[in-house]
């Protein structure tokens, strides 16, 4: 039990100590998780609200797919990112692997289905008079999305937050096409595994705190926006 105290003690003396290492992941954390958030709204919101809007053929088994991808395991989407952006891949010339940005792509692909689905059930979930009254106000099909995205906003900012959670505390991408890199590409989860595998209880601690001070926030704001949806 003493030596959990002192790894307490140590981790809280690296962070507030400014700690590179430590500090070092958690900004490659933050570089990747942002851009794959960016990426994953700019894509996933708008097909999630045309799935859940339109209806078309086959519109049941998109369904069924994005659902299963929601489950996805994380070590088999970086080992499909792997083979594209290795030397071999089809994308081997762009340079992306061992990269933040490779990274991003992975966890793109892993935040994606969570952003359609949940936007989806949001669209879905509206008010069946809405689509009606914006074409009587003389809605054109671009503004009668802005406006139905809007008054999801609060499920699709939840939808947003979910993906982030799940981004955020991924280990098989961010090892297996960032190739947790000292400096460069280690972010928070690595180098936890690393660290702890290696006996560095503190540094792992440490990391571990800032890791369940993320998870907090989003469980707070997402109590918040669930809330507030219900209101």
């Amino acid at each position: 039990m003493d030596y959990l105290l002192e790894g307490f003690s140590q981790g809280f003396m690296l962070l507030f100590s400014g700690d590179p290492e430590a500090y070092s992941a958690i900004w490659a954390t933050v570089y990747a998780s942002t851009l794959s958030m960016i990426c994953s709204m700019a894509i996933g919101v708008p097909l999630g609200f045309l799935l859940g809007y339109k209806k078309f053929p086959g519109k049941k088994v998109v369904r069924t797919i994005v659902d299963t991808l929601l489950s996805f395991p994380t070590v088999v989407i970086g080992l499909v990112v792997y083979a594209f952006l290795t030397r071999n891949g089809p994308l081997g010339g762009t340079g992306l692997l061992f990269t933040i940005p490779g990274m991003a792509i992975g966890q793109t692909l892993l935040g994606l289905p969570i952003i359609v689905a949940m936007t989806a059930n949001a669209v879905e979930g509206l008010d069946k008079r809405l689509p009606m009254t914006l074409i009587t106000l003389g809605a054109n099909p671009g503004q009668m999305m802005w406006a139905t995205v809007l008054e999801a906003r609060y499920s699709i900012m939840l939808a947003a937050m979910a993906a982030y959670g799940r981004i955020v505390s991924e280990v098989g991408i961010s090892m297996m096409v960032g190739g947790n890199i000292k400096w460069h590409t280690r972010t928070i989860t690595t180098a936890i595994a690393l660290e702890t595998g290696k006996g560095e209880f503190a540094v792992g601690i440490a990391l571990g705190m800032v890791l369940l001070t993320v998870a907090l926030l989003v469980n707070i704001g997402a109590a918040g926006l669930k809330k507030r949806a219900v209101q």
